[in-house]
């Protein structure tokens, strides 16, 4: 390696080093010294010459021995999630959707095998959900993660681990499902875009006693669906937009204030 492939080379070492660190904290609680280089692997010297950068950088925050995620990390990712053209476009319809519904919204997309939630809407019965944004969970385990599984391309032709379920999903345009851990919280979930084209999905979720798994709610999944794919590309898909609420106002309204413990 001549002198010039090794400086090109240091710069992304540290970066790799870096991300290795933050990465770390991709959980609730706070990190000691001791818990990063048992999870990154890095000398202890190193691991904690990069926390006290981080710290000064404001992209960690210290308390004593403890290390936790900081003000600067914050800032990024809010803008990042603004500056994100499908949260924009997608925002006020997940807004509508929720008034008109009374249920709670998700916006999210497909991350390896993971979805990640981009957006979620729903005021106090969002609360009580463990979801948040820029969290994830399994896609094979949830309406969103089925949606998009059964309309992106990598899931078209690869009949291995294309399922009947995923094959009636993509049949039906709507993914259903109840929580395994909590048999009284239904999703419906429909995908934003044509089959192999979806990047997205958004769902509704709340008790099963209320939820219908029939057009009476699918039906406005759907058209929030096809109001954020014309947003984004000024052409609709299966659906009329949401934003034309003359159309909304026979639709189920706000559900009672049941107490929802799983998304």
């Amino acid at each position: 390696m001549t002198a010039h492939d090794s400086a090109d080379a240091a710069p992304t070492a540290i970066l790799e080093r870096v991300s290795l660190v933050l990465d770390t904290f991709d959980g609730p609680g706070r990190l000691t010294l001791a818990q990063v280089v048992k999870r990154t692997g890095l000398p202890r010297s190193s691991a904690h010459r990069i926390l006290e950068r981080l710290v000064e950088m404001r992209w960690l925050r210290r308390e004593g021995r403890d290390y936790e995620l900081g003000i600067r990390l914050m800032e990024l990712g809010s803008i990042a999630v603004h500056q994100n053209r499908l949260h924009t476009a997608a925002a006020p319809i997940l807004q509508e959707l929720h008034r008109v519904t009374g249920y709670v919204v998700h916006l999210g997309v497909l991350d390896g095998t993971d979805v990640l939630y981009l957006d979620k809407v729903g005021g106090r019965l969002a609360a009580e959900l463990p979801t948040r944004v820029g969290s994830r969970y399994p896609a094979r385990n949830s309406a969103i993660g089925k949606a998009l599984l059964a309309y992106t391309p990598n899931g078209n032709d690869s009949l291995t681990d294309f399922t009947p379920e995923l094959h009636k999903v993509r049949e039906m345009g709507v993914a259903y499902e109840v929580s395994q851990i909590s048999g009284g919280i239904g999703m419906i979930a429909v995908p934003i875009g044509p089959i192999g084209g979806a990047t997205a999905a958004i769902s509704i979720c709340g008790p099963t006693t209320h939820l219908k798994f029939d057009h009476r709610h699918t039906a406005p999944v759907r058209m929030a669906a096809g109001s954020i794919l014309q947003s984004i590309t000024g052409r609709t898909h299966g659906a009329a937009p949401i934003s034309h609420r003359n159309r909304l106002q026979s639709l189920p309204t706000a559900a009672p204030r049941t107490r929802l413990q799983y998304a």
